[in-house]
Order: C-alpha cells, then sequence, then structure tokens
C-alpha cells in the first residue's frame, strides 16, 4: 500500500495521470490502475475524475494529508532498518563556507540523499583557513571553497567552477548606479566580511592581495546579518555568483572588476588523497553539474 499511496501522492502534486505517471517511472494507465487499487482497498473514492481535471473527494483530501504523514514515517523506518540491517552506518561530513549564499549544496544534498537515504550528512562551515584545518585533521570528509593555496597532492582537487565577485550594495548608494566597479571606486567604502576574530587577519591580508581592498574591514557573525549590514548601508559585501544574479527593489550587485576584467575567484571540491571513504566521489560527481560555468562575457551584460 505504501507505493500506492506515493503513486497517489504525485497524482495530487501534479493533478495530472500523466505527469505523474513519468515522475514515477510507470505508465499512465499503470498509475490509474494502481490509485484505483488503492480505492478499492479503502473502499472509498479518492479522486473525482474528468477529461480536463481531476480533484479530490473529501475523504480524498484527508487521506492525502494522513498519507504524507506516514509515507515519511515509513521512509524514516526503512531507512534505519536498512543501516541495522547492514550493521555499519556510513556518515559523510562536508565543510562549506561561511559566505556561501548559493542553491547548489542544497540541490546537491537533496540528489545525493535520494540516491542514498544510508548516508548520514553532516555539514559544517567556516573561513577558507578554517575549512583547511578541519580537512587536515579529518573533522570534515570534504571541504567545497575557493583556490587560495597552490594545489596540493595530498588532496584532491576537483575543480567546480569560477563564481565571479559582485559588490552587493544598497540601490539608495550612489555607487549602485555604476555599471562596473573598481576597488578605487570602493576605497572609501568598509567591505564587510564574514570571520570570527582570530580569522580575521588571515582573511584581511587575502582581501587586500587578492582583490586589492583598500578600504576599512568591517565583520558580520553569519550571513543575514551581512546582508542586513549592506541594507544598513554600513559597506559592501564582496558576493559571489556562477549565474549573473537577480536584483531586487533594494539590493543591487554591481561587478567588480580589475584592468576591465570581471574579477573571479576558483572553487574546488577537496578531500585527502589517500583517504577512499566510500560516497565521496559521488557526492563530488552530484555536485559538479550544479555549479555550470558562465562566460565573463555573459556576466556582464
Amino acid at each position: 500500500m505504501i507505493k500506492q499511496m506515493k503513486y497517489f501522492q504525485s497524482v495530487v502534486k501534479y493533478q495530472n495521470f500523466t505527469k505523474a505517471a513519468e515522475e514515477c517511472y510507470i505508465s499512465q494507465s499503470a498509475i490509474s490502475q494502481q490509485v484505483q487499487a488503492l480505492e478499492n482497498e479503502l473502499g472509498v473514492k479518492l479522486i473525482k475524475r474528468d477529461r480536463r481535471k481531476i480533484s479530490l473527494t473529501t475523504a480524498g483530501e484527508y487521506f492525502y494529508r494522513k498519507s504524507l504523514v506516514i509515507v515519511s514515517d515509513f521512509d524514516r523506518l526503512f531507512a534505519e532498518m536498512m543501516r541495522l540491517e547492514k550493521g555499519v552506518e556510513h556518515d559523510l561530513v562536508i565543510g562549506y563556507l561561511r559566505h556561501y549564499d548559493g542553491s547548489e549544496l542544497k540541490e546537491t544534498i537533496t540528489e545525493f540523499s535520494n540516491k542514498n537515504p544510508e548516508v548520514i550528512l553532516h555539514l559544517v562551515n567556516g573561513t577558507h583557513e578554517e575549512l583547511y584545518d578541519y580537512l587536515r585533521t579529518g573533522k570534515a570528509d570534504m571541504v567545497i571553497s575557493d583556490l587560495r593555496r597552490k594545489p596540493s597532492e595530498q588532496y584532491v582537487n576537483y575543480f567546480l567552477t569560477n563564481k565571479y565577485v559582485y559588490a552587493e550594495l544598497p540601490v539608495n548608494n550612489p555607487l549602485a548606479q555604476l555599471k562596473v566597479i573598481t576597488m578605487d571606486d570602493l576605497k572609501n567604502t568598509p567591505i564587510i566580511l564574514i570571520a570570527p576574530p582570530y580569522q580575521e587577519h588571515n582573511e584581511e591580508m587575502f582581501y587586500r592581495e587578492y582583490l586589492g581592498v583598500k578600504g576599512d574591514f568591517i565583520y558580520a557573525e553569519n550571513l543575514e546579518e551581512a546582508h542586513l549590514m549592506v541594507v544598513s548601508n554600513k559597506g559592501y559585501f564582496p558576493i559571489e555568483f556562477t549565474r549573473k544574479p537577480k536584483e531586487s527593489s533594494i539590493i543591487k550587485y554591481v561587478p567588480i572588476v580589475h584592468k576591465e576584467n570581471h574579477m573571479y575567484r576558483k572553487y574546488y571540491a577537496f578531500w585527502r588523497a589517500e583517504i577512499t571513504k566510500k560516497y565521496i566521489e559521488e557526492f563530488a560527481a552530484i555536485l559538479k553539474p550544479h555549479f555550470p560555468e558562465e562566460s565573463m562575457n555573459d556576466n556582464l551584460l
């Protein structure tokens, strides 16, 4: 009955038998038969059918809500049962940067977890140096970070993408009207970074050397605070995107350029080369397609 419940939920989700069948990888006639078999077993009509659309009966609406809870509980029960049967609990610790603000990791985790429900994922975040330390000491199995030092043969250096750097500014800041912006333009505007006090010196050195920052540094504890500091006009936040970002009525993203070239940073997934822990390479293979590359010219349009 669990499988039939999932078919029924898919039909409700799409309000269409054909689309539900595609999601469940069965034929349209088969999913229709399975839903009908569920109705026969329950002894109630769940779905009203006509040529144009489907709708739920009163009993169908009640059963749909309750079935979501039942299927969710069953999936967790099944995953735990498989862990006990195999006698081994797999886990994977993934590290990512404090200032990361994309959807790629969420999409990867969803896809990976659907394929490997027996694996428990743990997430940690930090600055570049903190992530490197997590990896070096075995506190993380893989970290997703920018490349700041020469690649080492001790680690697998799995290239993901180039992320282009923008200055996040409030729309009421005059600098937000520029098409592109340089460090000279920003020299009197503080840069907002996310780092704990003991990492501030390392971050300042990097941003002065790499981006050529000339102004003052101010710090936020987390990403949300950094965004709030921007809209409060306390400074600009250097944010990175693979794709051209969508702007809002309160925020503008201005490309940061050096010698007319849009600045970017290389991002990699890193893991220790001598460790052959199961699932690391599979996670990386799923992660890679979620970081599509985009040309610099496209980014500046």
